[in-house]
């Protein structure tokens, strides 16, 4: 399980230690990919089999699912942790999600989404502002 939120930096060979809590889960391997929200999703291989199968059921005559398939997968890249507890982001992953230097690691249960510190707070604000309508409408789904 991922919790949290972790301030961490990525070196120039664009490395990223991950949080040492979050690291005996991912030592078997791990995978990074395009996430939603200009963001990166990382899976444990486990999390993302059971993605990528789901991804592999949605219907390819339609449009949406071949866009989101496309995304999810295409984009994907298996990394490993090294001794020093990092992972290498590729550089188009990197681009991607506007990560330079500074980044936030955050803890989603079964994912962990690694995003550029500024596009961060800026989604936390934009979010905090708009808790109260999201909590109703959570509410509304029995949550």
């Amino acid at each position: 399980m991922f919790i949290g939120e972790y301030q961490h930096n990525i070196d120039d060979k664009g490395r990223l230690a991950v949080p040492s809590k979050f690291r005996a889960s991912l030592a078997g391997g791990a995978v990074v990919t395009r996430g939603l929200d200009s963001c990166l999703f990382l899976y444990t291989k486990d999390e993302w089999q059971k993605l990528a199968e789901r991804l592999s059921e949605l219907p390819i005559s339609q449009a949406s699912a071949r866009a989101f398939s496309r995304l999810m997968l295409a984009g994907a890249m298996e990394v490993d942790i090294d001794k020093q507890g990092r992972i290498i982001l590729p550089a188009y992953l990197r681009d991607y999600a506007g990560v330079v230097k500074e980044v936030v690691v955050a803890g989603l249960f079964n994912r962990i989404e690694i995003w550029s510190q500024d596009k961060w707070g800026a989604y936390k604000a934009e979010t905090e502002k708009e808790s109260n309508e999201i909590a109703e409408h959570l509410g509304n789904l029995g949550i």
